[in-house]
C-alpha cells in the first residue's frame, strides 16, 4: 500500500501525461483507401464439355439400359480419341417417371406413369481445344441429344493472374497520386494492401441443343483475368 501511494500522488500533482496515453499520440493519421483493378487476357487451351444422353421407354429399366448403352459408346469414342480416363466424369445420371396429368375433361382422373427418361451426363476436359468441334460432331452421331454446354478456361492461369494483381497495385498507386495531388497533399506509405476477391474471369459459354452432326463451328476466343485489389496509405501534410 505505501508504494502505490507515491505514483498516484505524482499523477494527481500534474504529471498525468505520463500516467494517461496522449491523445495526440495515438491520434490515427489521416488515410486513404483506394482500389485498384487489373487484367490478363489469353487464348484458352483447354475446354470442358457438358454432355447428355436421354432415352425414353416404357420402363425404368428399359430406358436405363438404353441409355448406358448410348453412353458406353460415346465414351468409348472420346478415349480412342486420346481424351485420357482422368479428362472423362460422369456428372449427372438421372431415371425420371413421365406423367400425364388430368385435364379439364377427366378433373378427377389421378396422374398416370406412361414411361420413364433416363438421363446420363458426361463432363468431358479436352485440352487439344482445335478438336472441340469434331468430337462434338462424333459425340452426336453415338447418340449425344442433350447437354451441349462448352466451358473454354486455362490450365495454368497462375502467370496470367500474377500479371493481372501487378496492373492492379500499379492502379491502385496512380489513383492515390492523382487524387493527392489534385487536393495538394502527400501521400504517404502504405499501411494495408489486400485481394478484394476471388478473381473472376468471364468465358465463352454456349447451352444450346444438337440438332445435326453437321461441323460445329467453335470459337474459342480469350479468357479475361481480373483482379481487384485494395490499398489504404497515410496521409502527408
Amino acid at each position: 500500500m505505501t508504494s502505490s501511494f507515491p505514483i498516484a500522488a505524482l499523477c494527481a500533482a500534474g504529471l498525468a501525461v505520463y500516467c494517461l496515453p496522449s491523445l495526440a499520440a495515438d491520434a490515427m493519421p489521416p488515410r486513404l483507401t483506394v482500389t485498384g483493378s487489373g487484367e490478363s487476357s489469353a487464348a484458352p487451351d483447354m475446354a470442358i464439355l457438358s454432355l447428355s444422353v436421354v432415352r425414353e421407354a416404357a420402363s425404368a429399366r428399359e430406358a436405363l439400359s438404353a441409355d448406358n448403352a448410348a453412353m458406353a459408346k460415346v465414351v468409348d469414342a472420346m478415349k480412342q480419341a486420346g481424351i485420357a480416363d482422368r479428362d472423362l466424369q460422369t456428372s449427372g445420371l438421372s431415371i425420371e417417371p413421365r406423367r400425364v396429368f388430368p385435364d379439364d375433361k377427366n378433373p378427377g382422373k389421378a396422374p398416370q406413369i406412361v414411361g420413364y427418361t433416363a438421363t446420363n451426363s458426361l463432363s468431358v476436359r479436352v485440352r487439344d481445344v482445335a478438336s472441340v468441334g469434331t468430337l462434338l460432331d462424333r459425340a452426336v452421331a453415338l447418340g449425344i441429344n442433350s447437354g451441349g454446354g462448352i466451358e473454354f478456361t486455362n490450365q495454368h492461369p497462375e502467370a496470367l493472374l500474377d500479371t493481372a494483381r501487378r496492373d492492379a497495385v500499379r492502379d491502385a498507386l496512380h489513383k492515390a497520386q492523382i487524387m493527392t495531388d489534385a487536393a495538394g497533399i502527400g501521400l504517404g506509405r502504405i499501411v494495408e494492401m489486400s485481394d478484394a476477391g476471388t478473381p473472376a474471369r468471364p468465358m465463352p459459354l454456349m447451352r444450346e441443343k444438337f440438332a445435326a452432326a453437321d461441323a460445329v463451328p467453335v470459337q474459342a476466343g480469350e479468357n479475361t483475368y481480373r483482379v481487384e485489389v485494395t490499398v489504404t496509405f497515410e496521409l502527408g501534410k
